[in-house]
């Protein structure tokens, strides 16, 4: 059992956990996630480690609530246990050095950027960081981000906080203005990624993308995360998380992405309505 000890909402429907799994955070690097259940009749989910204290024995964990797992996750409290959390799990992110590297988050990809640009900071890049969500209300950590950034842009779809518009376009702003970019990593929704990615395609900048398609097990074991790179099969969950975005079939990716939608749904509409018939028993729903 690994029993919360932090909770905290950061944005809209986004609530950041801090976890006691001393193993975890032991062993923990930029850019690995875990797998998390909540009860033994729960369903496994990928989370991606947001940050980690070693000498805390925690690790962080930012979710976003919109379907069955994460509406109940964001249900417990302080003190609550989860019976499962399975990791660190993938690769971590792939470091270099003296480098100029473009760091982007969109959503909820802020949580796992972070991570990656402090360290990629800490080894003496010098880190350009775009921040973005489609409103000011989803958005978190522009002051972590900020510490790890030598430059900081912030940008939201409806132009209700920093510039308006995606962060493709504050990246392509940057080139054009003659910037020297040696590499781009981006994390966000499989879309924005694939939009990125053929952005600087034509610039021949070294992208950087990390999937999160549907895993069960992480290990490699189900192949529920199978994508094409390169034109080759690969399993996210053990030979990422992190691919090149030039490589990844991201048709493919968005495809597989919607497989399980209807039974989503489903879940999400029965979870939702046992609560509402159930308010005495919210937390063990």
């Amino acid at each position: 059992m690994y029993r919360i000890v932090g909770k905290k909402e950061i944005a809209f429907n986004t609530t950041l956990f801090e976890v006691e799994a001393p193993e975890v955070a032991r062993k923990a690097l930029a850019g690995q996630f875990v797998v998390v259940r909540l009860d033994e009749r729960g369903e496994r989910i990928p989370l991606t480690i947001a940050d980690f204290d070693r000498g805390k024995g925690t690790i962080t964990m930012v979710v976003l609530s919109v379907g069955k797992t994460t509406k109940k996750l964001s249900r417990l409290r302080e003190g609550d246990h989860i019976l499962d959390v399975a990791g660190p799990l993938g690769n971590p992110a792939e470091m270099v050095e003296n480098s100029v590297v473009a760091c982007i988050g969109g959503g909820l990809g802020i949580a796992p950027i972070y991570p990656i640009a402090r360290e990629l900071k800490a080894r003496g890049n010098r880190i350009v960081s775009i921040i973005g969500a489609r409103s000011a209300s989803l958005l978190f950590w522009e002051d972590r981000m900020r510490e790890v950034s030598d430059e900081l842009y912030v940008v939201t779809d409806d132009g209700s906080y920093g510039r308006k518009g995606f962060a493709v376009h504050q990246l392509l702003d940057l080139i054009s203005s003659g910037m020297m970019i040696d590499r781009v990593i981006i994390i966000g929704s499989a879309i924005m990624m694939k939009v990125t990615s053929e952005a600087t395609r034509p610039y021949g900048i070294k992208t950087i993308v990390s999937l999160n398609p549907i895993m069960v097990d992480g290990t490699g074991m189900c192949g529920s995360c199978r994508v094409t790179v390169g034109g080759k099969t690969r399993f996210a969950c053990v030979d990422g998380p992190e691919f090149d975005g030039h490589e990844v079939d991201f048709d493919e990716l968005l495809a597989r992405l919607r497989m399980y939608s209807a039974e989503e749904k489903l879940a999400d509409e029965l979870y939702t309505q046992g609560v509402g018939a159930c308010q005495s028993c919210q937390k063990n729903l």
